[in-house]
């Protein structure tokens, strides 16, 4: 009896062990996966950024300093090596452009243009993108690192080599991209410009994230 009752704990440890070590590799490859997923976003907009430098250097030359902090700023995140120090580039990269999008609110002809819209609504998808990938690479790195720290599976974590994930951390307010809206005329007379408590509560109602 004594011999079959060691055997079957024995017998659960190994299931435990191997559960929790191909768990460990699964949560890893996801982790892995995810990351990809926000970096293939992130360099689309930086391929975006020129182009959108370029458009609005056409109408605003003489802002210089603001243009060059766009350039500054994409420079920077393509030298971020790592989740955590990507996210504060990142920010950094979402706040200059959020300027330069403030920036061209003082030119009707460059909001007017059809590149400058064109690039616009691309910068925002790819926002909503990077914000639902975000979202689940973090969701996969905190199962992750539960099963790292958690006892008993700690300890096989660390004999097989899993340490923590950085989470990719960027705060919302600071890295939405402003949606500047492209008021257009009808074909008679003209609409009547969206009021600003109007453009409010639809904002207000609008739900974030693709992707935290």
């Amino acid at each position: 009896m004594v011999v079959w009752i060691v055997g079957g704990v024995v017998a659960a440890a190994l299931l435990y062990l191997a559960w929790t070590y191909n768990r460990l590799v699964e949560l890893n490859k996801r982790a892995d996966g995810a990351w990809s997923d926000v970096d293939v976003q992130l360099k689309r907009r930086w391929d975006l950024v020129p182009a959108l430098v370029e458009t609005v250097k056409g109408y605003a030359r003489h802002e210089s300093g603001t243009l060059e902090g766009v350039v500054d700023a994409r420079s920077k995140a393509e030298q971020s090596d790592s989740p955590a120090r990507r996210g504060d580039a990142e920010r950094g990269l979402s706040t200059a452009v959020g300027r330069l999008f403030a920036l061209a609110e003082a030119y009707p002809e460059l909001k007017a243009g059809v590149n400058y819209q064109d690039l616009h609504r691309s910068l925002v998808e790819i926002e909503n993108n990077v914000q639902y990938a975000r979202r689940y690479y973090n969701a996969v790195v905190r199962d992750l690192n539960t099963l790292v720290e958690s006892f008993p599976s700690s300890l096989i974590a660390s004999a097989s080599g899993f340490g923590l994930r950085a989470y990719f951390q960027i705060d919302e307010a600071e890295r939405a991209t402003p949606r500047v809206g492209f008021e257009t005329k009808a074909a008679e007379g003209g609409a009547a410009p969206e009021s600003e408590s109007e453009s409010e509560s639809e904002s207000s109602g609008r739900s974030p994230e693709r992707r935290g």
